[in-house]
């Protein structure tokens, strides 16, 4: 009887997989059509008459290079905080940051480019002149002299792509998959596209006041780690959180590799921002090692000091969060400063984790308003502090070189960047709410590699 009854229920479950897989089939087919029809609309990617004589092949290939580095900082967080959550969690965050860079991939060519770049519009944001990557081709760009235009859109796309990929840290083992996807396209475009016009766009109301912010310390670490912060207050706690316990990190050689992909990929990203194979790259290049190297020293030592053992997570995180508060200042500040930096985003940083995990009720599972977004809040503000015009004379001095007020303007650059995210986070996720932000309790005590995707990551 058992079997007579189960039969018909199967047979009807697969056809209506099977209907809801040809519907689908059908739609992105139909799509995929329309899109093609549309790209006649669109000028191809040589768009424009250029002089050739105008692209220099080495800062092209350096700029392209560094695009690549770039890239490769998604998935290396994927790892980074993969090996940091429980073992039935690791495929779906190293999954999400994949699929993260796949929405932003297609979001900034349609959308996301032009409402940075293009033509400013009450110094808000960018106006629709670029929409897919129209008039975007071979010719050189305001923004980069010496390369093409294409390749400093691709460039500024990795940097759009990693930044909600940080977010995620903040509620890994919860979050609904189908209001991930929308939550990352709305995020991108209602918070990053409009943060990044203000500070990078010509025309952008931050840039116009001075604010500095070299390869985007306000723009991605800032606008990710409050955004996180009001992610994790929104989507509330895991079930089994418990105050003030670590986490039980999973798979720590996948942290210190994610760490250390992160640190190689951090060249390009800071390095890469001079546009150019440069003396300024070469200092960027500098600072940012530098930087990175007394951050995970400091955080070495506090927890040497706290837990009476070195440890070896807490020295990569260490590194990443001085990679994080140098990225403002990397391509303002000279080697000594960078190591004053580092050490005190070490210091601000770890505290700030401490402070979040013992007494204050959010989980913030792995700490992304204090890694990113008070390590940004630091390079930031001691951008202020540190920078050099003899460094870059496109930039501006700080307080220790005669200019106090570029210390205030990096003030209210960060108050600016740190409010408009938080709150545009918590209003988006309010929204979103009726749709589900988290799985139900049965799955997210199965772990979302199972209930979400199907797949373990490890079969021992």
């Amino acid at each position: 009887m058992i079997t007579t009854e189960a039969t018909p229920i199967a047979v009807k479950k697969a056809v209506s997989r099977n209907r809801i897989f040809i519907i689908q089939l059908v739609v992105l087919l139909g799509l995929g059509v329309i899109v093609g029809y549309a790209s006649t609309f669109f000028a191809g990617a040589s768009a424009g008459a250029f002089n050739s004589k105008a692209i220099n092949t080495g800062d092209t290939a350096w700029v392209l290079t560094s695009a690549a580095l770039v890239m490769v900082m998604t998935p290396a967080v994927g790892f980074f905080y993969g090996g940091m959550v429980t073992s039935k969690n690791v495929v779906s965050v190293i999954k999400q940051t994949l699929l993260i860079l796949a929405i932003v991939s297609v979001q900034w060519v349609f959308l996301g480019y032009s409402l940075v770049f293009g033509n400013d519009i009450g110094g808000v944001i960018g106006g629709l002149n670029y929409a897919g990557l129209r008039g975007v081709g071979y010719a050189p760009s305001v923004y980069a002299p010496t390369i093409p235009h294409l390749a400093f859109m691709i460039f500024q796309a990795m940097f759009a792509i990693i930044a909600p990929a940080l977010i995620i840290g903040s509620f890994v083992e919860r979050i609904r998959f189908r209001t991930l996807v929308i939550f990352v396209l709305a995020w991108s475009t209602l918070v990053y596209d409009p943060i990044a016009h203000w500070v990078w766009g010509t025309g952008g109301w931050l840039h116009n006041l001075g604010a500095l912010d070299f390869a985007g310390g306000t723009v991605v670490h800032i606008s990710a780690g409050f955004a996180g912060l009001a992610s994790a207050i929104v989507i509330g706690k895991r079930r089994n959180m418990q105050q003030g316990e670590p986490l039980a990190s999973n798979n720590v050689p996948f942290v210190l590799l994610g760490a250390g992909l992160l640190w190689f990929g951090w060249f390009g990203f800071n390095a890469g921002s001079a546009l150019a194979a440069s003396p300024l790259a070469v200092s960027a290049f500098v600072v940012t090692n530098t930087a990175a190297a007394a951050a995970a020293l400091t955080w070495m030592a506090l927890s040497w000091a706290e837990h009476k053992k070195p440890s070896a997570m807490a020295t990569a995180t260490g590194a990443v969060c001085g990679l994080v508060a140098i990225t403002p200042a990397s391509g303002f500040v000279g080697p000594v400063a960078s190591i004053a930096i580092g050490i005190g985003a070490g210091v601000v940083t770890y505290v700030m984790l401490f402070i979040r995990s013992k007494w204050i009720r959010i989980d913030d599972t792995l700490d992304v308003w204090a890694a990113h977004g008070m390590g940004g809040v630091t390079g930031a503000i001691l951008t202020g502090l540190f920078a050099e015009k003899a460094i870059n004379s496109a930039g501006s001095n700080g307080l220790l070189f005669g200019n106090p007020g570029q210390l205030w303007t990096q003030i209210l650059a960060v108050l600016v960047t740190m409010t408009y995210s938080f709150v545009l986070t918590f209003l988006l996720l309010k929204i979103l709410a009726p749709l589900g932000l988290r799985v139900s309790a049965a799955d997210e005590e199965k772990g979302l590699d199972i209930a979400v995707h199907g797949e373990e990551g490890y079969r021992l």
